[in-house]
């Protein structure tokens, strides 16, 4: 309200305490008789009946006039009906009393309801007017407009309360703010497209508490308005050496990254080419003494992001030839690694997921067989530091499948096989990447052609040197399935406690304690031993010998093939080809 208070409050209520207290002690003490009055006596006081003189207080006997001899009280002109017993507050302090009252009212917190979203909407949308109208007016001169720029920034800023409250979503989608605000982001002033943006970016963050039709009515209402395309436009005008134009490159990228946190809405994200683009590009940029800023890694990331769980976005990237451009950006690791904890090793790391996501791929594949990933993940497996376990886990993906056969010839022809055998042999490699050197030698005895070079090449190693990588193999499964075995075992003591639904129920569970154990090295390692079963007499002994000296036979690595087929889903072409594969096996380990 426009009335200001004549003192403070905390001077309002002291001086008012103080103001009643004595007027009303004053008129009790003077009306009340000895029985009635609160205030302490002295009983033992002589009386004074006998002396009028000596108790002015008591009226006079007989016929004299009966009246008060106390001070009067108050009148009772009080409006509120007698507050402070009908008076002793001025005029003044009546002004004090109501602004305290019309304060607190003013403080009661404002219900966010619909009605309230209107009147914000209504409000937001006269500031956007207001301003628009002001800048076509004076057009030269931005003094006159700068009052509505500030008024409008304001309410842009104030739009972000409606995170808290995402059932609102679908309302403000309806009455057209969402296409308001997405608008601003191709206002001339930098500053309120950037405001836009973070606000937009508050709204679709992973930690509001809105169920999927509230979030899809914004998300689709933001997308509709062509969002992307403005944020496209914000990232190429906004100029990075200022720091309120790098924080707002930084909004821009969170947004897409809200964007991104569904494979439907990635895939929507993608189809705005030039985002991808400008992507490419920033990942790209040379920046000062070879150093990784935060928006440099933060591109890269969303790459990675983008491509992780669609494979339409990864034929995309793949189609502008980012597997070649991140290529080169990832070389220069090969010898030495980025700084630890820093920008440059997340940068480097989301390079090399987006490369792995990409080359699962046939299109990813072929890209990569082409820029010559083959041969720079064979140098790092021998050179480099940080870059050897991300470049061996690149070449398991990209070796992978069932269209990685000029993957694996590659390997053969670039002189990998001694790369990979020399790795596997060393006692320092860990179980990760034992893991991947294996899915490697699963998918080369798969896709190498029968009887070719490179086939022919591969089962040498295994046979070279008395077998010793087939017993190494061999090791590598015992030591597995002991610890599968273990939980297996656990399992089951588990299931005899539980009904058919309880255990139904747990039965995702226990799969992931099953894989967390190792269950998919020991299978990947089963389906390596039963292919030298199947292609060596002299390696089906050596197998048979050690499996022996544990009381163990070849149907063990039969049971975990046939576990494997009964796991597999027979829709997908790929896995009709890999039950095809897999039941060929199991006729060798009989």
């Amino acid at each position: 309200m426009s009335r200001k208070p004549i003192i403070s409050p905390s001077q309002s209520y002291a001086g008012l305490t103080c103001i009643s207290f004595t007027q009303d002690e004053i008129y009790k003490s003077a009306r009340t008789n000895g029985s009635g009055n609160r205030h302490a006596r002295v009983e033992d006081e002589p009386s004074t009946d006998d002396n009028p003189e000596a108790n002015p207080t008591t009226p006079p006997q007989g016929d004299e006039e009966e009246g008060d001899y106390g001070p009067d009280m108050p009148p009772d002109d009080d409006e509120e009906g007698g507050r402070f017993f009908g008076g002793g507050v001025t005029e003044q302090e009546a002004q004090v009393l109501d602004y305290l009252d019309d304060t607190v009212a003013d403080l009661a917190p404002e219900k966010m309801d619909v009605a309230w979203l209107r009147r914000t909407a209504l409000g937001f949308e006269k500031k956007i007017s207001r301003n628009a109208e002001q800048r076509a007016k004076f057009e030269h001169d931005p003094s006159k407009f700068i009052a509505s720029e500030a008024e409008l920034d304001t309410e842009i800023k104030s739009l972000s309360i409606l995170s808290e409250h995402p059932e609102l979503y679908p309302e403000f989608a309806r009455l057209g703010c969402v296409g308001s605000l997405v608008g601003l982001l191709a206002h001339e002033n930098t500053d309120i497209a950037i405001d836009a943006v973070e606000i937009i970016g508050e709204l679709t963050g992973e930690d509001v508490a809105a169920d999927d039709t509230q979030y899809d009515a914004l998300v689709e209402a933001l997308l509709e308005a062509d969002l992307l395309s403005l944020l496209v436009s914000n990232l190429e005008r906004l100029d990075e050496t200022q720091e309120t134009d790098r924080d707002g490159v930084y909004h821009a990228l969170g947004v897409v990254e809200n964007l991104c946190g569904r494979t439907v809405t990635a895939e929507r994200v993608v189809e705005e080419e030039g985002l991808l683009k400008w992507l490419l590009r920033r990942i790209q940029t040379k920046e000062e003494r070879g150093s990784v800023s935060q928006n440099k890694q933060y591109a890269a990331e969303i790459l990675a992001i983008l491509v992780q769980n669609s494979a339409k976005n990864r034929r995309k990237l793949a189609s502008l030839d980012a597997t070649d451009i991140m290529l080169q950006l990832v070389a220069p690791y090969r010898k030495r690694n980025p700084e630890k904890g820093g920008e440059e090793e997340e940068y480097v790391e989301n390079l090399f997921e987006a490369l792995t996501c990409m080359v699962d791929e046939p299109e990813g594949k072929s890209k990569f067989v082409e820029a010559e990933g083959v041969e720079l993940c064979l140098i790092m497996l021998k050179e480099g530091k940080l870059s050897k376990d991300a470049s061996l886990r690149l070449l398991d993906h990209a070796s992978g499948g069932t269209s990685g056969a000029e993957v694996c010839q590659k390997i053969v022809e670039a002189g990998g096989l001694k790369n990979v055998f020399t790795l596997f042999m060393k006692k320092s490699t860990d179980h990760r990447a034992a893991e991947h050197l294996i899915g490697i030698f699963a998918s080369m005895l798969r896709l190498l052609p029968a009887d070719s070079a490179e086939r022919i090449r591969l089962l040498a190693k295994f046979v070279e040197k008395d077998y010793e990588k087939t017993e190494k193999l061999v090791k590598l499964r015992q030591q597995c399935a002991a610890r599968v075995s273990a939980v297996d075992e656990a399992i089951r003591a588990e299931q005899t406690s539980l009904s058919a639904e309880e255990r139904e129920d747990m039965a995702d569970e226990w799969f992931s304690r099953r894989l967390d154990a190792g269950l998919f090295s020991l299978q990947t390692l089963d389906v390596v031993l039963a292919w030298l079963v199947a292609e060596d007499g002299g390696a089906r002994k050596t197998i048979q010998k050690l499996l022996a000296d544990r009381d163990e036979s070849l149907h063990v690595i039969k049971e975990t093939i046939q576990e494997q087929i009964e796991g597999i889903d027979t829709e997908d072409e790929g896995g009709k080809d890999t039950r095809e594969m897999l039941s060929t096996l199991v006729k060798f380990l009989q």
